[in-house]
């Protein structure tokens, strides 16, 4: 079985050691950073399977450290807070964080959501027999290499944006509901925080831009995608 290396930043000693002796014993490989600089010195020198980020560092924040990592690399990220506050989420998964916790927490609850945020990102990778490209006139989506294209222009996206478009392109006319699409996108309940979709679909709609009306909302139910022709 191949290691999942976890890059550990959080900047309170007590709670990393815990979050650290957990892994540890549920077979995790991790690396510890006190900080967000040695934490993305660690993420530059390493091969990291995902990475466990508190938002309140000393100097870099967690929120700083989250963007400079989704420049150039879509590893999972799931970022721990003191506060609860609706905007810090949101705003954690506009710059590409693919999950929230916020404390305090239970180890087996983090795990938890490690183990379903990594179950998505090989889920997505391999579509079994289906097609891994789909088109709508000069929409493009590949799934294997995790690219959106508008008219041959990349499109930037959250890692959270093109699990939840390529989900609904595999699915095409069918309606889903926000419970539905947080089990199969998130991979786990989500304590019945249904905002979290929607805002995740009216982000997917800003990128999509000209083609965001393929994005459907069915009221009282939940959300499809709908196109004339897929291909």
């Amino acid at each position: 079985m191949q290691s999942i290396n976890v890059l550990l930043i959080e900047d309170e000693t007590r709670i990393r050691e815990m979050i650290k002796d957990y892994l540890e014993n549920e077979g995790f490989q991790v690396l510890e950073a006190e900080n967000g600089s040695v934490g993305l010195e660690k993420f530059k020198a390493s091969e990291i399977s995902i990475i466990i980020l508190d938002v309140m560092l000393p100097g870099i924040d967690g929120w700083t450290v989250c963007k400079e990592i989704r420049k150039n690399s879509n590893v999972p990220i799931i970022m721990l807070t003191a506060r609860s506050e609706e905007y810090d989420k949101l705003f954690g998964f506009e710059l590409g964080a693919d999950d929230y916790l916020t404390k305090p927490f239970s180890p087996k609850e983090l795990v938890a959501r490690m183990k379903a945020v990594l179950k998505r990102g090989k889920e997505i990778g391999g579509i079994g027999n289906n097609p891994s490209i789909f088109e709508y006139r000069d929409l493009l989506v590949n799934l294997d290499s995790r690219k959106v294209t508008l008219s041959g222009e990349t499109v930037a996206m959250t890692p959270k944006e093109f699990e939840l478009l390529s989900f609904l392109v595999r699915h095409p006319e069918k309606v889903f509901t926000r419970e539905q699409l947080l089990n199969k996108v998130w991979g786990y309940e989500f304590g019945g925080d249904y905002r979290t979709v929607d805002t995740h679909i009216k982000m997917l709609r800003e990128s999509l831009k000209g083609y965001r009306n393929i994005i459907v909302t069915v009221w009282g139910v939940g959300y499809k995608l709908e196109v004339e022709v897929l291909k």
